[in-house]
């Protein structure tokens, strides 16, 4: 569905809807050893607390106009309103209204916003994990401004604190937090990767140097899943001459911490990558294909560091069209049409949508877009950690189903993406639906056409 479509649809009566709506199934993990009512008043408590003045005001903007419905990929693939983006906040709008709105006296007095149970958070948090990848659409879409992608994150930190996250999710994080990496890329995992990736490519690999102006860093699915792209990023800068380095102290920039609604895991894991950029003079940090890596130190590296970056930050999108741009980058030509997939984390929410066209446009591909593209494009729904959860496989296979049909009506030759994320998503969904397509890297893309003696 287009955004026209969206904005001429009859919308959504959410005051309708909730007098008939059936609250999700009760279907949760949990962690840790506290009382029910410990975990209740821990999730409100840390819900709260993140609340300023923007987040209050979103809260009181809702007109329950239901445009978010129709701009959400599991709400417009299932019709069930409990996948209404500003539906999966309810429990805490009650807290809200109950405990720091204006109003909270009030509401107390009269008990007119009853008091949220803990079996309430644990069936929501298929809305708040399972069911929303924060890419922000409904965000977009909403005519009241309402930032409903980043309340979903402030509702994570309470869930996180009062031991309500999906189990996988919720492994992962701890396990970046102990050794480095969600998924098993340790520092010494990782040197020996890109040891391989240097002989098996034939390519210098500089790691560890103890000063360079560019420090390159990496997701844990590039690492472990396609490992190919540590060694195109070492030919792209090694092509274009760079003073730059991989550091085993700062290289993964995935932040589960983030995704699980853990902000001192989230600060760790952030920090790393600056205080080793710091420590080796960097001037420019560059960002892997990883969406809400982006996301994490483009955008909140500053407040997580107290201060500005003392460095650049930019995705690998943009670093590439910046040096296309500047004539830094020989490219062949390709003879082929593309449709590119635009990650949510680094296009709509991050801003940088035209970079990814520049850089295809630099390798005169033909451009074909989908209906619905750049700012507006359909997530894939596998971003926000949903991937990881096991459960969620249904009901993320079915949102899917929008870019299958949407990338097959245009019949482009090669789709492309700068997210591995994305690709991991399509690329398993591709084998759940047995669909004759492939995802391509846009950085691998770049390497392979490399003009080698640019004179």
């Amino acid at each position: 569905m287009s955004t026209a479509d969206i904005n001429e649809k009859h919308p959504l009566d959410l005051d309708q809807a909730r007098v008939s709506i059936k609250k999700p199934e009760t279907r949760s993990d949990i962690q840790g050893d506290l009382t029910d009512q410990e975990r209740v008043d821990t999730a409100m408590r840390n819900f709260v607390k993140d609340f300023g003045a923007v987040a209050a005001t979103y809260m009181e903007a809702c007109v329950h106009c239901g445009h978010c419905a129709e701009a959400c990929h599991f709400y417009v693939q299932t019709q069930d309103p409990k996948y209404t983006p500003i539906w999966k906040l309810e429990p805490f709008k009650q807290a809200y209204k109950r405990e720091a709105g204006p109003f909270a006296w009030f509401y107390r007095a009269l008990n007119l916003k009853r008091k949220v149970t803990t079996r309430e958070l644990e069936a929501w948090q298929e809305l708040i994990y399972d069911s929303c990848t924060m890419c922000g659409r409904c965000s977009l879409i909403c005519p009241m401004g309402i930032d409903i992608a980043t309340l979903v994150g402030l509702a994570r930190h309470g869930m996180f604190q009062a031991g309500l996250v999906p189990h996988e999710l919720w492994a992962v994080a701890e396990r970046a937090e102990r050794e480095g990496s969600p998924l098993g890329a340790t520092a010494d995992v990782f040197e020996d990767r890109v040891e391989w990736m240097g002989d098996e490519h034939e390519v210098e690999m500089n790691i560890d140097l103890d000063q360079a102006d560019v420090m390159v860093t990496l997701s844990s699915i590039e690492i472990q899943k396609y490992p190919k792209s540590m060694a195109d990023l070492a030919k792209v800068m090694n092509h274009m001459g760079l003073s730059w380095t991989f550091r085993t102290d700062g290289y993964e920039a995935t932040n589960f911490g983030m995704l699980s609604g853990n902000s001192a895991w989230q600060r760790d894991m952030s920090m790393k990558i600056i205080d080793a950029a710091i420590k080796i003079g960097a001037k420019t940090v560059i960002l892997p294909e990883c969406g809400h890596a982006y996301g994490a130190l483009r955008w909140q590296g500053a407040n997580v560091y107290g201060k500005p970056l003392p460095f650049r930050v930019r995705h690998i999108s943009e670093f590439l069209a910046e040096a296309a741009r500047e004539g830094k980058l020989k490219l062949k030509k390709v003879d082929k049409s593309v449709t590119f997939h635009d990650p949510c984390q680094v296009s709509r929410r991050g801003g940088a949508t035209q970079a990814p066209r520049d850089v295809i446009s630099a390798l005169g591909l033909e451009m074909r877009e989908t209906q619905d593209h750049g700012d507006y494009n359909w997530c894939c729904g596998g971003g926000g950690g949903v991937i990881t959860i096991h459960r969620a496989d249904p009901i993320r296979y079915k949102a899917f189903e929008i870019k299958m049909r949407q990338i097959d009506e245009i019949e482009a030759d090669l789709m492309v993406t700068s997210c591995a994320n994305c690709r991991q998503n399509f690329d398993d969904s591709q084998q759940h639906f047995q669909w004759d397509r492939k995802m391509e890297s846009l950085l691998e893309l770049v390497a392979d056409n490399l003009i080698e003696d640019p004179a």
